[in-house]
């Protein structure tokens, strides 16, 4: 297949505007799929959390036939914490087609992932999805667009760009919305007109950046990314050129992928243009060059923003290790860590001070969030700390923090609420308007400190009717002290399973996050104390059991349900002198120091510091 005849192209978009579900249909209508072939929704979804939660977490490559020109169409994380993909794989696109919802309109990460296509130089092509939403309103948001695209410094050839409506669900793109809606050839006759060929050069050298790197348990490691130039043939000598220029291993391809549908298909040989899978290199990583033994320049890799959060992941330490998880040694924490670091670039890894802990960076809670949940069901026990954000110094000397800007859709009588919520976390508020249906949107740029652990708040503060979308924004200077949580926690004096009758007695003093038999520990955070002090309490204390009855004692034990929290959610409610227990059965919350002398003792510390 020449050149001529192929189309690289990337889906970007918000959280949750479609790009996924639309790649599911673009793959059934050009026969990928025999008909009796039993598809599942969101094919590209293929991570038990990606399921699970509904998100796009790893960019994903596919490739379909249209009328003869091979499309590699590659799938992009929606969520901010997940940027560093979207970064890399753009690298690879020779086009773009941005998603925008038809009623949401433009959206903090439609902001973001626009802006890293417009400055590769890439002409979008604007699709306004979920058309068939009630509350939609094309004409208002395309305007966004437009003023987005503007605001983003685009030229006058990516100004230029095609639109089209499409209800990716029912399968059906339009270029004008009384057209028929009938399927998405519409919208594949754009890309191939629209977008163009590969720019590579086929006489040099062979030379391919990978961008990304994953495991198959057949293959072993797989590389993905665009062969920039020149031809291989499977076992062809090839070297691995890191971006200081140096060789950091040199071997064969023994086995040379390309993508067709969801499934990678194994070939002779690749040409320039082509969006390929590499198996057999060892040391090659994200950013390298694999190239022939002829070439001695990297080739340029995008660089990608620096991590604004970090949690610090230690060796578990509680009474309970090792009796739900096998892997609980810092020797293979640090191994699955560095592992991560090296295949995902929006993750940093360091040593820390501490013995046996480890700090880990990020772009957000939710990422980090994944990173625990992902090594927790592989087996791992460990201790993660309060998320903390990472400050840096101006020229002056000066501290400046991560500043975001945080855009909030809510129910116009809960506007009031939420902006008195936000101020006292030192956000200032940027603009604020109406959007119909009786909401309220609302700008603001804010903290990322003073939004840890904001999220749950939230939700309460708008009974679960609010949405709030964040992206970074800029590091500004340091805005002084935010408030932090809240009310004390009800700390465990014993080791045991808690009995239902202390349950009962004691919940007047605060809400429980445990169910009575749930197997406790001294020092073990058990709920979440009325007043603002911590206080212990003993869960193991039975009712005195005689053969004497009296009618005033012999009342039922009510149990108020206990507070359930993810994983997240737990991350962000605790305090500094306390962690989150992860194992690959319990959450469970604990202070550092599990005796109170020594808790006594960290504390005096911490005040005279």
């Amino acid at each position: 297949m020449t050149k001529e005849t192929l189309r690289n192209i990337a889906i970007i978009a918000h959280v949750d505007h479609g790009k996924t579900t639309l790649i599911d249909e673009i793959l059934k209508q050009s026969g990928m799929f025999h008909e009796h072939k039993q598809t599942v929704e969101r094919m590209m979804d293929s991570n038990d959390l990606e399921r699970e939660r509904g998100i796009t977490i790893l960019a994903k490559c596919t490739s379909v036939l249209w009328e003869g020109t091979r499309v590699n169409i590659i799938d992009t994380p929606g969520h901010a914490d997940f940027g560093g993909e979207v970064e890399r794989v753009l690298g690879m696109a020779d086009g773009v087609i941005l998603l925008v919802d038809a009623a949401e309109g433009v959206m903090p990460q439609t902001k973001f992932v626009l802006g890293k296509a417009l400055a590769q130089g890439l002409r979008p092509i604007v699709v306004v999805n979920k058309i068939d939403r009630p509350d939609r309103r094309p004409s208002e948001v395309l305007d966004e667009v437009f003023d987005l695209f503007v605001a983003l410094g685009a030229n006058d050839k990516q100004l230029d760009f095609p639109i089209l409506y499409a209800a990716g669900r029912d399968g059906w793109a339009a270029r004008e919305l009384e057209d028929p809606h009938e399927s998405l050839a519409p919208l594949m006759e754009t890309v191939i007109s629209h977008v163009p060929a590969p720019d590579v050069d086929t006489e040099k050298p062979f030379a391919m950046l990978a961008t990304l790197l994953d495991s198959d348990p057949y293959l072993g490691r797989c590389l993905t990314g665009r062969v920039e130039s020149g031809k291989a043939r499977i076992n062809s000598s090839v070297k691995v050129i890191n971006l200081e220029n140096k060789t950091i291993e040199t071997g064969r391809l023994t086995k040379l992928l390309k993508f067709e549908g969801t499934s990678r298909v194994p070939v002779e040989t690749v040409e320039a243009g082509d969006i390929i899978c590499i198996a057999g290199l060892v040391e090659a990583s994200v950013a390298d060059t694999i190239c022939d033994a002829a070439c001695n320049e990297a080739l340029t890799a995008t660089p990608v923003d620096p991590p604004t959060m970090a949690v610090t992941i230690s060796v578990n330490t509680s009474p309970l290790a090792g009796t739900e998880g096998k892997k609980v040694t810092s020797t293979l924490l640090r191994s699955r860590l560095k592992a991560e670091a090296e295949t995902n670039v929006a993750i940093t890894f360091k040593e820390s001070g501490e013995r046996d802990s480890f700090e880990v960076g990020g772009r957000g809670e939710l990422q980090l969030g994944v990173l625990i949940e992902t090594m927790r069901r592989e087996g791992f026990e460990l201790s993660v700390s309060r998320p903390r954000v990472l400050y840096q110094t101006d020229e002056n000397g000066n501290r400046l923090e991560p500043m975001e800007e945080v855009i909030v859709d809510v129910d116009d009588e809960y506007a009031g609420t939420v902006i008195d919520k936000m101020t006292a976390r030192k956000a200032q508020m940027q603009d604020m308007r109406p959007s119909g249906g009786g909401k309220t949107r609302i700008v603001f740029h804010a903290p990322s400190r003073g939004l840890i652990g904001y999220q749950s708040q939230f939700l309460t503060d708008t009974r679960g009717t609010g949405v709030m979308n964040r992206l970074f924004h800029s590091y500004t200077p340091y805005a002084g002290d935010i408030p932090q949580r809240r009310n004390g926690a009800l700390i465990s004096t014993d080791a045991g399973k808690a009995v239902a009758y202390a349950i009962f007695n004691l919940q007047e003093r605060g809400v429980m996050f445990i169910d009575p038999q749930t197997q406790i520990y001294k020092g073990m955070v058990v709920g979440e104390h009325n007043r603002d002090n911590d206080l212990e309490i003993n869960l193991l204390k039975g009712k005195k059991l005689t053969n004497m009855r009296a009618s005033g004692s012999d009342e039922a034990v009510v149990l108020v349900p206990p507070r359930r929290m993810s994983l997240e959610e737990m991350m962000s409610y605790i305090n500094d002198d306390e962690l989150v227990e992860v194992t690959p059965k319990s959450l469970r919350l604990r202070k550092k120091f599990l005796c109170p002398h020594e808790r006594k003792k960290a504390g005096r510390a911490a005040e005279t510091a």
